[in-house]
């Protein structure tokens, strides 16, 4: 076979294995998404029996339709992002924007923007949807309470922060690639691993102040009990603060940020004019379970790892040019390699979705578990059927769309999880 041959043969087989794998996701992803628009709509008029003296059926209804309507939405979605990888690859979007730029730039300004390029045509497609899942989903559904302007002026921060730290981070991924020989991937690998650390460390105190106001808990029962909570737990936190996430959305969470002695507690003051000082402190316990338990370090080792094995792949696949050419891209250079690759990769790895979506429920369990032990289970029980009243959570979902998707366990299963431990 000579090497022309076999350079079309492996071609073929790249784009056919790529159009293949994305069929068949399209294909599963809306098996997915019609048994979870029928299952909750053929629930939707009655409220599970373990949840009838807590939930009302109104509120159970607002859920479903909730759901339904975003899953629906997800659809129309799923087909765009579908279309425009399909335009951007073998539709010769990236092939065009390559001969646009190696005319006017060269070196690494030619691969920042032609990398640039690529994010900018998806913002912009994505910017429409973006519009109508927050001022007509979100606010149908009672959510939203952003303004517009504060919209866009999100927006604005979003792209300049992603300009200024975008850019470099994109230049020196670039130089190592080209500077490093056969290797690079490796010591791109470390450069990845050293700046996400960097980012979280710097986002609570740099980044996050940019778009909410962070203010000191207030002194009173709910301060108490969370610092006896800490100390019993024996965490150390660079403080405790309220969110204004009420200026955004009706949505309530809490999260922990940051590491080592810059970890911030974080609640959003939806969620803490929502639930009891007690129910406060049993979320706060499930939060610290993930701490104690080292699921944040897991995850942070797994991202590391695969972030390893996905650059060693593209290690492998950099100079053939049959990997380019089956993807509607003539051209060859580092640049286009990112691209391809980073575009490519989620349509061969969506498969393994439910993996990831496992290990997150196993954890959530395990967090519940830490909390009834150190906090009161009745207690986180009650919190999270507020929560999922308050954010339109189903009670009802698809039991093969959960297993897929969800990373949280569905509520029926959690629910009667605490209230066994808390027998």
């Amino acid at each position: 076979m000579t090497d022309s041959s076999l350079f079309s043969q492996l071609s073929f087989i790249m784009t056919l294995a790529f159009a293949i794998a994305l069929v068949a996701g399209l294909l599963l992803k809306f098996w997915l998404a019609t048994r979870q628009i029928r299952h909750v709509a053929q629930h939707r008029a009655q409220v599970p029996a373990d949840f009838a003296s807590r939930i009302t059926l109104q509120a159970h209804q607002k859920a479903a339709d909730y759901t339904i309507e975003r899953s629906k939405f997800s659809l129309q979605t799923t087909l765009v992002d579908a279309a425009l990888l399909l335009a951007l690859t073998l539709g010769g979007g990236i092939a065009w924007l390559h001969d646009f730029w190696t005319a006017r730039l060269d070196g690494l300004a030619y691969g920042l923007a032609v990398i640039f390029s690529v994010m900018l045509v998806s913002a912009v497609i994505d910017l429409p949807f973006s519009l109508y899942r927050q001022f007509v989903i979100e606010a149908r559904h009672g959510f939203n309470r952003m303004s517009l302007g504060l919209f866009f002026s999100d927006l604005v921060k979003q792209s300049a922060i992603g300009l200024l730290i975008g850019a470099p981070v994109i230049l020196a991924v670039l130089w190592l690639m080209a500077a490093m020989g056969s290797a690079w991937w490796f010591y791109v690998w470390l450069f990845w691993c050293v700046f996400n650390l960097l980012i979280m460390f710097i986002y609570p105190t740099w980044i996050a102040p940019l778009f909410n106001k962070f203010s000191p808990l207030e002194d009173g029962e709910m301060k108490t009990r969370i610092e006896a909570l800490l100390a019993r737990c024996g965490f150390r936190s660079g403080g405790l603060f309220v969110m204004d996430g009420s200026k955004r959305s009706s949505h309530g969470n809490a999260y922990f940020t940051g590491f080592g002695d810059n970890k911030r507690i974080v609640f959003f003051d939806t969620l803490l004019s929502r639930l009891a000082p007690s129910e406060v402190e049993a979320v706060l316990a499930h939060e610290l379970g993930h701490f104690r338990k080292h699921h944040i370090v897991q995850r942070i080792v797994l991202m590391f790892a695969l972030s390893l094995g996905f650059l060693w792949l593209l290690g492998q696949l950099i100079d053939a040019s049959w990997f380019y050419d089956g993807l509607g891209v003539p051209a060859q250079n580092t640049a286009l390699a990112l691209i391809l690759f980073f575009l490519v990769i989620p349509v061969f790895t969506f498969p393994l979705a439910p993996l990831g979506s496992y290990l997150s429920r196993r954890n959530e369990f395990e967090a519940d578990a830490y909390a009834a032990e150190h906090a009161s289970a009745g207690d986180l029980a009650r919190a999270l059927v507020k929560l999922y009243e308050d954010n339109a959570s189903t009670l009802t979902p698809d039991p093969l769309h959960s297993l897929f998707y969800d990373s949280h366990p569905p509520a029926a299963q959690r629910i009667a999880h605490l209230q066994g431990a808390a027998r």
